[in-house]
């Protein structure tokens, strides 16, 4: 049984919300960056209903630009691997992985160029959504796209009662960023 549908558990929850007198209580993963530099995205559960049933739902919440940006990454570096196949990106190198500093630096440049032209191309854009994953391993996961400058308090307690109260309207315009609106 999915433990995030476990009365207890849900109990436990809405005990930790009360404590920290908030509507979710944010979750701490192991991979999270410095907190101070993360206002795009947060990580979170609340309780809510699903099919007329009590659920925690276990939320990635984030800004339409992190969500482009990753996107414009992703197909850059596909770009890349066409160019160079045996490179592997910074985040998914095993231990054993040798490449020349010239290598690198020659699949930075590349990587720059490609991000750089999708950005000046519009080749991808992003509108809000939620994505709802029934199958996800602890109640039921959520992975939501807002159109904000930063997700904070506000924006995710905003969210939790609009999503809850089953009135959210998303935002069907479609949009595209460019990288120099963002400091290195």
């Amino acid at each position: 049984m999915n433990p995030g549908f476990d009365p207890e558990e849900i109990a436990q929850l809405k005990r930790e919300c009360k404590a920290e007198r908030l509507n979710f209580t944010y979750v701490e993963d192991e991979f999270e960056e410095d907190e101070e530099e993360n206002n795009e995205h947060a990580h979170v559960q609340f309780v809510g209903y699903y099919k007329e049933k009590e659920v925690i739902y276990d939320a990635l919440i984030y800004t339409l630009r992190l969500h482009h940006s990753t996107l414009v990454y992703d197909a850059a570096l596909e770009r890349l691997k066409k160019e160079i196949p045996n490179y592997i990106s910074q985040d998914e190198r095993p231990e054993n992985y040798k490449i020349s500093p010239e290598q690198e630096e020659e699949a930075e440049i590349l990587l720059t160029e490609f991000i750089e032209e999708i950005e000046e191309n519009e080749e991808i854009t992003v509108r809000e959504h939620i994505e709802i994953d029934d199958q996800f391993e602890y109640g039921i996961g959520l992975e939501v796209g807002l159109n904000k400058t930063e997700i904070n308090e506000k924006t995710i307690n905003d969210f939790i009662i609009r999503f809850n109260a089953g009135r959210i309207q998303l935002d069907a315009t479609l949009y595209s960023f460019t990288g120099s609106e963002e400091q290195d």
